[in-house]
């Protein structure tokens, strides 16, 4: 069996919530560095210990109060499922100094049903799914980039296994997330746009074209796609601009948070993954930028992903803005071998960026150097970030 040691810090010196979206391993992560004489754990995916604490709210005290008095953190699994536990969890806090780690795959349902998010008194973090540096030895990119890198996916051999878990993950999706919380009352166009957002990912968003495709209309699919951001399956990167305000104004590109959910999405998950080809390289850059986003979310430190595209077609894949740094100007391709003129864009288009540097990174294994663009192969680059 696998051990993966995770690169999220939690700082238990005060209460938290740990969000994610099913089956990125909130629950493992804290069974393994929370052990039963440490922490009291309760599950709101056990339907018993669901239905008794949905009809008596408040019988959460006395089940806990014990663990409290003995100096335990107490754990709840999925708290959104009982928005009103939080206020209980609230006044414990307040009172008797407890500590609480909070799961859920969202914060949507709980800011919309105007729950107590304990007024500042819990920190928030968020766990996505395994960074190569997780993996290891273990880490494959041909099998991250067909099958994703969902925690449970590791423990599988088999292809056939693989492809009925993601197989199953968008309609585990679909019916727990979405049917049973009650986020969208008509159903089939959320369908419809989860097949056309898929082949969507890592390009421009133009929601009058997507509700066109779909049948609905166009401030639907802005909120298709707050929801599929709120519930951590995907993300907006905004257009570059000096500007903050007019950064606002143009279209963000939309990436999901696993190769293995979009192939699973795009009925492709059985098609053999061909290098130097468009989709390789979309599926590519897909991974790369979820995998920067992450580990400079995991470490905790301020920072501004955004792309920049001229009307003329130009692009930087993606610019990183952090405090006290640089700004990177970051092509990423896909290719074992990089020429020259492949980066005059890059080139033309970073030397308007104030106090900036331009980097490729690519599937080489070579450190290069081309003018004032360094090259470097995309696990190097990971160091150097």
């Amino acid at each position: 069996m696998i051990m993966i040691i995770r690169s999220i810090n939690l700082s238990t010196k005060r209460s938290l919530f740990l969000f994610g979206a099913r089956a990125t391993g909130k629950t493992t992560l804290l069974k393994n560095k929370f052990k039963p004489e440490n922490a009291f754990f309760i599950n709101l995916l056990d339907r018993s210990l669901l239905a008794k604490l949905q009809s008596y709210p408040n019988e959460l005290e006395p089940m806990i109060l014990p663990s409290i008095e003995q100096g335990k953190l107490i754990i709840i699994d999925e708290v959104q499922r009982i928005p009103e536990l939080l206020d209980i969890v609230h006044k414990l806090i307040q009172e008797k100094k407890a500590l609480f780690i909070l799961t859920g795959s969202s914060a949507r349902k709980l800011k919309r049903g105007s729950a107590n998010m304990l007024a500042g008194r819990a920190s928030v973090y968020r766990l996505y799914p395994l960074l190569f540096s997780e993996l290891k030895e273990n880490f494959s990119l041909e099998e991250a980039l067909s099958w994703g890198t969902l925690p449970e996916l590791s423990l599988m051999d088999d292809d056939e296994e693989k492809y009925r878990f993601l197989d199953a993950y968008g309609e585990t999706y679909v019916q727990e997330e979405i049917v049973a919380e009650q986020i969208i009352r008509n159903l089939p166009p959320f369908r419809r746009f989860l097949q056309v957002a898929s082949q969507m990912n890592s390009k421009v968003i133009n929601a009058s074209k997507i509700a066109a495709d779909i049948n609905t209309n166009p401030s639907n699919v802005r909120n298709y796609f707050e929801i599929i951001e709120d519930t951590l399956l995907g993300f907006k990167l905004n257009a570059y601009h000096s500007s903050i305000r007019k950064r606002q104004r143009q279209n963000p590109k939309f990436y999901w948070f696993d190769t293995g959910l979009i192939r699973s999405l795009q009925k492709r998950l059985f098609l053999p993954l061909e290098p130097s080809t468009s989709y390789y390289g979309e599926l590519f850059e897909t991974f790369i930028v979820n995998q920067i986003k992450t580990t400079l979310e995991y470490k905790g430190k301020p920072f501004d992903l955004s792309y920049l595209l001229t009307k003329d077609g130009a692009e930087i894949d993606l610019i990183i803005e952090r405090a006290g740094h640089k700004t990177i100007c970051l092509e990423i391709k896909s290719s074992q071998s990089i020429r020259k003129e492949s980066l005059n864009n890059l080139r033309t288009l970073s030397a308007d960026i104030q106090n900036s540097e331009a980097i490729c990174i690519y599937n080489g294994t070579q450190e290069l150097r081309y003018d004032k663009i360094k090259v470097i192969p995309w696990k190097e680059f990971f160091n150097y970030l």
